[in-house]
């Protein structure tokens, strides 16, 4: 099947009610949930310039899926203050970002997945690793992972340490040695210096590498955009659709249920019927790291900060635009067909997955409302 930005993925790969149930966000008791029948009338434009014209603490309470957890929306806390030991490891872990030498071939670098430019992604459905071989995931971006645990896709990672390390191993990805990839390092005059008036380490290690580069990108942030003002100065920054699109994902389109809190997101596992078990393009996501029948199909949610600049999307990325990305919720769900003979048990579908009903000018508002973030 072709995919091409613009145009809507096919019924094949359109599904998903407005993410998946949430669940737990720490320290958070359940918000009262709302059954859509309940929703009143759609706010006139005017009538949402009241509701939303001050800071969310002020808004009205979302409608949410039984059982999710809500968190407001607020800005990203801050990161602890680095002294001089996390800075200057910082500086080497960006070199080290930026050096092919990290890869097998010496021709991959982590910003090669990972550009500024590109969201902090690669712009690309799948990324292209070392000797040009493809992988199945989309190369998240890096916005948030300084906030974010656990990392990657499947949530294999509990830190940025041990996260950098999975792609200079990955045959598919970097295809480095842990040994020569620090033999390389330690073999630049530079590094050793270095590391050495960092924190003097005198002998280089792979640890020392996940260390600077775990350093690095925990210096890394979503950009400012009109959400940033909004957080801070209230819904005034918002056009009338863009305030539609806000009234809708926390109401009929049922987003917030998953992606709430300064993150945009509840951290969890969802299983979006877009697993493709037993079929080309299989991935069993979260099921692969825990072998829990529950976790097939299952994947984090991802941040929603910086989404207009990170597409595709999806863990496969075969979702070119946002529009792609609301017709798949709109739908009401992916189609994970039960397959005989398969190793792993069938993917569990969501009971909450249900068509949500929009109208295009409710899409489209929506669409315009994610594009501020």
């Amino acid at each position: 099947m072709r995919f091409e930005p613009g145009k809507v993925v096919s019924r094949a790969l359109i599904g998903a009610a407005a993410c998946v149930i949430a669940v737990e966000a720490s320290g958070q008791m359940p918000a009262p949930a709302v059954e859509a029948q309940a929703i009143e009338p759609a706010p006139t434009a005017a009538e949402l310039r009241s509701l939303y014209g001050g800071l969310p603490e002020t808004w009205p309470r979302p409608v949410l899926k039984p059982g999710a957890q809500f968190r407001e929306f607020a800005s990203l806390p801050a990161l602890p203050a680095r002294g001089a030991e996390e800075t200057a490891l910082a500086a080497i872990g960006k070199r080290l970002f930026d050096d092919p030498a990290l890869s097998g071939s010496g021709q991959i670098a982590c910003s090669s997945c990972h550009n500024p430019e590109l969201g902090l992604g690669d712009g690309l459905r799948t990324s292209f690793g070392d000797r040009r071989q493809r992988g199945r995931r989309n190369a998240p971006t890096l916005y948030t992972v300084a906030w974010m645990t656990p990392l990657f896709w499947d949530g294999r990672s509990p830190t940025l340490e041990d996260q950098a390390i999975h792609p200079i191993m990955d045959s598919k990805e970097m295809a480095g040695a842990t040994r020569k990839v620090a033999a390389r390092v330690r073999s630049s005059a530079s590094y050793r210096e270095a590391f050495r008036v960092a924190d003097g380490t005198r002998r280089i290690g792979i640890e020392d590498v996940a260390r600077a580069l775990a350093a690095y990108e925990r210096t890394l942030a979503p950009p400012r955009t009109r959400w940033t003002r909004v957080l801070e100065k209230g819904g005034r920054f918002l056009d009338d659709q863009e305030l539609k699109g806000l009234h809708l994902f926390r109401t009929k389109a049922g987003c917030v249920s998953c992606h709430s809190g300064p993150l945009l997101s509840d951290g969890q596992f969802h299983n979006l019927g877009i697993s493709f078990y037993g079929r080309n393009r299989e991935d069993l996501g979260r099921y692969e790291v825990t072998r829990d029948p529950a976790d097939v199909g299952r994947f984090r949610t991802a941040s929603l900060l910086g989404l207009s600049r990170t597409a595709p999307y999806m863990h496969n990325g075969l979702f070119p635009t946002l529009e792609d990305v609301v017709a798949l919720y709109n739908a009401g769900g992916g189609k994970d067909r039960a397959r005989r003979g398969h190793d792993a048990p069938p993917p569990i579908h969501d009971p909450l997955l249900t068509p949500l009903k929009l109208t295009r000018e409710e899409r489209d508002a929506l669409v315009a409302f994610l594009k501020v973030l």
